[in-house]
């Protein structure tokens, strides 16, 4: 159990002495005060990187001396009840989770969901990139948008796995121009790789991804981005957002912060605490900024509120794709 006063008072001197200065109560090992940090996803992807890139922030802030990180594999869907089951009332534990998680519970049926688990922070929002191959004959998202409304049988387009923030956002496209959802052609692959390479053999018409997934093929001329699904223009970034080229959406693959079931009131504010400090500091900044992440902090019952109306917005449009 993490004691919130101390660790109030311990953060406040966190430069100095960090979380080797922390007073922590005994649930963690005597004389071992680290988190850990748990990813329901094998290394390498988005989840993981982020769980590893707070344990290299909070400890180059000095704010734990150590974290455990534990990998589980399967999309969410096999780790979240783990998460539950086995990691119940532990006061110094974090789950990374995120939209995706969300997308892949619903199209699942998964057992388990997100209320089961205790809101902690959302962190980041990583807005999607629409793209088409630099010889397309689409200029523009309204050109796209145009010859989806003609035929969208006629225009493939590739992303990530069925349900996923890549599948989300083309239907919301085509929900929003008036194009049923489920007439769309979507080619789902398992990885950004396989997409791109769709992409650049001229297999689809477009492709819709994390912009980093992108941006140096679009740096080097061989994509074109039509537009990007951010709240408003990026710097560095030539595209319009969807919103200007006239389509009212606006998506951010979110992702955030767990505290298992069970965990006291205490110790939930403790962790809230601790998130807050790290995502406020320069060396996070600067690791978002290198990722191209979209800081987009929300803690606590804020962040609770924001997960109830996500799930159920992407539950319609999952429904709407035939999904759910």
């Amino acid at each position: 159990m993490l004691n919130r006063r101390r660790f109030l008072m311990s953060t406040a001197a966190a430069g100095a002495a960090g979380l080797a200065g922390l007073h922590l109560t005994p649930a963690f090992a005597e004389g071992a005060p680290q988190i850990q940090i748990f990813v329901p996803a094998a290394p390498g992807g988005g989840w993981d990187q982020t769980g590893r890139t707070m344990d290299q922030v909070l400890r180059a802030e000095k704010l734990i001396s150590g974290s455990q990180i534990t990998n589980v594999g399967g999309a969410g869907t096999v780790g979240l009840p783990q998460f539950i089951s086995q990691w119940n009332g532990k006061g110094n534990s974090l789950m990374v989770a995120g939209m995706v998680m969300v997308g892949a519970i619903i199209a699942n049926k998964a057992a388990n969901n997100l209320t089961q688990v205790t809101p902690i922070a959302r962190l980041t929002g990583e807005f999607e990139a629409l793209v088409v191959p630099a010889e397309s004959p689409f200029k523009t998202a309204a050109d796209f948008v145009a010859a989806l409304k003609a035929d969208p049988t006629k225009v493939p387009v590739a992303g990530g796995s069925a349900g996923g923030s890549d599948h989300i956002l083309f239907g919301l496209i085509a929900k929003t121009v008036g194009v049923p959802a489920t007439s769309l052609s979507y080619v789902p692959f398992a990885g950004g790789g396989e997409a791109l390479s769709a992409l650049l053999g001229n297999q689809v018409a477009a492709g819709i991804s994390g912009f980093g997934e992108f941006s140096e093929q679009i740096k080097a001329g061989a994509l074109r981005l039509l537009a990007i699904s951010a709240d408003k223009r990026q710097d560095g970034i030539d595209a319009p957002t969807l919103k200007e080229a006239g389509i009212d959406v606006e998506l951010f693959n979110w992702r955030g912060v767990f505290a298992p079931p069970g965990v006291s009131d205490a110790d939930k504010a403790a962790m809230i605490t601790l998130v807050e400090t790290m995502a406020k500091s320069d060396a996070w900044a600067t690791e978002c900024k290198n990722r191209s992440w979209t800081p987009i902090l929300l803690t606590g019952d804020d962040y609770a509120k924001f997960v109830a109306e996500d799930s159920a917005r992407i539950e319609a449009i999952l429904k709407d794709l035939g999904l759910a």
